[in-house]
């Protein structure tokens, strides 16, 4: 793996910082708290997000970046012949391959995943191997042996074993499985042998059986066949026989009723001839009867015209008063417009002068907050600056002069003083301006007196805009009151205009008395006029009579003569029962001994069909038990292979784990000799992974703490180059961070000077560290600073060929506090 470069925006303390690699050893230089560590926390989290860092989701975004601001860290790389881009944010992630405009992963679990496996490492081992700080240098020495065993297989790659182990053993225990169900599913062989002789024989006796009754069929269907014509002609016989019963029933039926129907019509014409001779006797009263009708219907006419007139009548009455007490109102609601105009323009200047005193007021509450938020943000940040202060202060008079320096975390000694004595005074700065900001805040508690007087003057002009906004309101509505009562005025009288047109169009003549004396007339001879009306209805009915009846006369006669037609057949017909009954009982007999032979035939047939799929059952139990044999012989030999399998890997992996500790110990011992200029000449680990350094070829019993910074430092270099050398691609990159806290000048030296010999295997080597000193035998220094006026941190190259572009953002709105190293 090559890093090329990394832009960090809103992560943590980096606002907006872009940094381009190169090849050799670079050094990340700067004072604890600047953001050095958050450069490589950064390329850890675009590469493996969130568990890579640490914190919440929450803690990620620079605190003085706005709340929709985004975070972002895109880093390029190259990896295997391959270049990658990934651009990671809180919610979502794209990983770009070889300049492609389109992602290949475009989700945060996707691109975690993709990366992972390109990789070939886990977040855990990743940091354990490439990208190593102080505090997890003695990784392994916090492992029991197994643990670290196994580590070690994992990162070198040896772990694939014990997977492919594993998946030979879950085949294996697939195939035991498979075996046992097999065989005890398998059928018995004698049995398969004997269900087959057996079905032979049953479907030999089957086929005899379905032979016979196949002849008995044949025989019974031919003596059917022999009745059966003379059993359709002694139907046929009878149904004629049946046809001319019911047809002399129905014609006999038929006559009653023409006899019934010629007697009732003879009847209804003598009633005609009568009614006839009754309407001759009364048609001189009809004719008065019809006079009196129309005279009546005249005076109905009159009677409502009359009605229609009293109505226009009551109509123009109430017209007449509701146009009085209109004009009356219209009278008292008399206005002049120029009332509305004069209220408009009043309402008009006091709002102009209410707006004008409103911006003023605004103004002066806003200058008055802005002081009072300003006094107390300075009161609240003195009074946390001087907790903090006082803390450190007592916490150095506690421990006094062995107190750890804040920077390089030596004791103080001769400093303690010194240091002391400036904490004194900042605490007595801090207490001054403090005071000053808390007499600030509670000048600007109260409302300034220009303040509350316009506030007074707002309120006033309020009450009188409102008071003018009601007189423009009144003006408004008595005019319209007024518009709207000439306007149902010059309604009312339109309408009473057409209430006398009516009038006029009335005729007149009606008689109150004369019309009483029309219906009383009318009414007795009413009953009459009907019983005539009932013997019209019934005269005018005769020639529908007289033609029914004629119809009825000539279907009485057919029915007569088709009556004597059917009494002659009756007679001719040779039809017996006795005969009939006869064949039908030897017709049956036929067709009963037919069907008992179908369904012997069918219960024959169906046996042979089950001897024959019992045969069939019987020879696919003898096939399946042939392929279950050889299905067995194939899993017998494939858990063979198996077992074989295991074993090899087993015996793999021992012999890798045999090499692989004298092997890291070898590279461990010369990085070791190297960086104590031949002190320690040897260092092992050994069956427990323990290390051993040696002095002159004896073991130490006890090293010091440097010393033991020193051997898991050596002894995680020969790790990584074993990586490099033994992956498939060379990773050819090693970051460490603050390895030399425990190390002196000498040694610091030449573990850059062994770091430089590395070159071939790890073209990039990083270092982060607080040292100025090592910064003379580095090929390139980046300084990072934390810049507490804007609250970013800046980072800037030494002078040199190293290109970088630092784009820090300059707001002022960052605040001081980020994440710490």
């Amino acid at each position: 793996m090559r890093l090329n470069s990394v832009h960090l925006s809103n992560f943590r303390l980096h606002a907006d910082t872009r940094i381009d690699f190169e090849s050799g050893l670079t050094g990340i230089i700067g004072p604890n708290g600047s953001g050095k560590t958050t450069i490589l926390e950064g390329i850890a989290w675009a590469l493996y997000g969130m568990p890579a860092v640490r914190g919440k989701r929450q803690d990620i975004r620079s605190l003085g970046a706005s709340g929709r601001a985004g975070v972002k860290v895109e880093l390029d790389f190259d990896l295997a012949g391959h270049r990658y881009r990934v651009v990671r944010s809180l919610s979502s992630a794209e990983l770009y391959l070889d300049g492609a405009s389109a992602p290949i992963a475009n989700s945060t679990s996707a691109v975690t995943d993709l990366l992972r496996r390109r990789l070939g490492m886990s977040q855990q081992e990743f940091f354990n191997t490439y990208f190593t700080g102080q505090k997890e240098l003695g990784v392994m020495a916090a492992m029991g042996p197994a643990e670290r065993a196994q580590f070690l297989s994992r990162v070198m790659g040896y772990e694939r074993l014990r997977g492919a182990q594993s998946q030979v053993r879950e085949r294996r225990s697939l195939i035991k499985g498979e075996l046992a169900g097999l065989q005890s599913a398998m059928p018995d062989s004698a049995m398969v042998a004997h269900a087959l002789a057996e079905t032979e024989t049953r479907l030999k006796d089957a086929g005899l059986r379905a032979k016979a009754a196949l002849a008995k069929l044949k025989k019974a269907n031919a003596a059917r066949l022999d009745i059966a014509p003379r059993w359709e002609t002694a139907q046929q016989q009878r149904e004629e026989h049946q046809r001319i019963e019911a047809e002399l029933a129905v014609r006999e039926s038929e006559e009653i009723a023409f006899a019934r129907d010629l007697e009732r019509l003879q009847k209804e014409l003598a009633e005609i001839a009568a009614a006839r001779a009754e309407i001759d006797a009364i048609k001189a009263e009809l004719t008065v009867h019809a006079e009196l009708a129309s005279q009546l219907h005249e005076m109905e006419r009159l009677f409502q015209e009359e009605g229609k007139r009293r109505a226009l009548l009551q109509n123009r009455k109430a017209l007449s008063e509701e146009i009085a007490a209109l004009r009356a109102r219209a009278a008292r609601t008399q206005v002049s417009p120029d009332l509305l105009t004069e209220a408009r323009d009043i309402h008009e200047r006091v709002r102009h002068e209410l707006d004008a005193l409103r911006e003023n007021q605004e103004a002066l509450r806003t200058e008055w907050v802005r002081d009072q938020q300003e006094a107390i943000t300075k009161r609240d940040a003195y009074r946390t600056q001087y907790l903090e202060v006082k803390q450190q202060r007592d916490r150095l008079t506690e421990l006094g002069p062995e107190s750890p320096c804040p920077i390089c975390t030596r004791p103080l000694a001769d400093h303690f003083r010194e240091v002391l004595d400036d904490l004194n005074g900042k605490l007595s700065d801090i207490e001054i301006n403090g005071k000053y900001f808390r007499n600030r805040v509670e000048q600007l508690e109260e409302i300034p007196e220009s303040l509350r007087v316009l506030e007074t003057r707002v309120v006033e002009l309020e009450a009188g805009v409102e008071l003018q906004a009601k007189a423009v309101t009144d003006a408004q509505l008595r005019l319209q009151e007024q518009a709207q009562i000439a306007g149902e005025i010059a309604g009312r009288e339109g309408r009473l205009a057409a209430i006398e047109a009516q009038m006029a169009d009335v005729p007149a003549g009606y008689h109150e008395t004369r019309h009483a004396q029309l219906r009383q007339q009318h009414a007795q001879l009413a009953p009459m006029a009907a019983r005539s009306a009932r013997l019209g209805a019934l005269a005018e009915r005769d020639p529908q009579v007289k033609k029914e009846l004629a119809r009825v006369q000539k279907e009485s006669k057919r029915v007569r003569e088709r009556l004597m037609e059917l009494r002659l057949r009756q007679s001719e017909s040779r039809f017996s029962e006795k005969a009939f009954a006869e064949t039908r009982a030897a017709f049956d007999a036929a067709a009963a001994d037919l069907r008992s032979c179908e369904l012997a035939a069918l219960g024959a047939e169906k046996e042979l069909e089950a001897a024959r799929a019992a045969r069939a059952t019987a020879e696919a139990s003898r096939q399946e038990l042939e392929r279950a044999q050889e299905r067995l012989r194939v899993l017998t030999m494939d858990r063979r292979i198996h077992d074989e399998l295991d074993q090899a890997y087993t015996d793999i992996r021992g012999s890798l784990n045999e090499h692989l500790r004298p092997e890291i110990s070898d590279l461990a011992s010369g990085f070791l000799s190297e960086l104590t200029d031949g002190r320690y000449t040897d260092l092992e680990l050994d069956e427990d992974y323990n290390i051993i350094v040696k002095e002159d070829d004896i073991p130490k019993p006890v090293i010091s703490g440097g010393e033991e910074d020193l051997a898991h430092l050596v002894l995680r270099l020969a790790i990584s180059q074993m990586i490099a050398d033994r992956a498939g691609q060379s990773f050819s990159l090693l970051i460490l961070d603050e390895v030399f806290g425990s190390l002196d000048e000498t040694r610091r030296h030449n573990v850059v000077e062994l770091l430089r010999r590395l070159h071939d295997r790890f073209e990039q080597v990083v270092l982060i560290t607080h040292i100025e000193s090592v910064r003379e035998g580095l090929d390139r220094v980046l300084t990072v600073r934390y810049d507490d006026e804007a609250g970013v941190s800046r980072v800037q190259p030494e002078p040199g060929p190293a290109p970088l572009v630092d784009m820090a953002a300059e707001s002022d709105e960052y605040a001081a506090a980020g994440a710490a190293d």
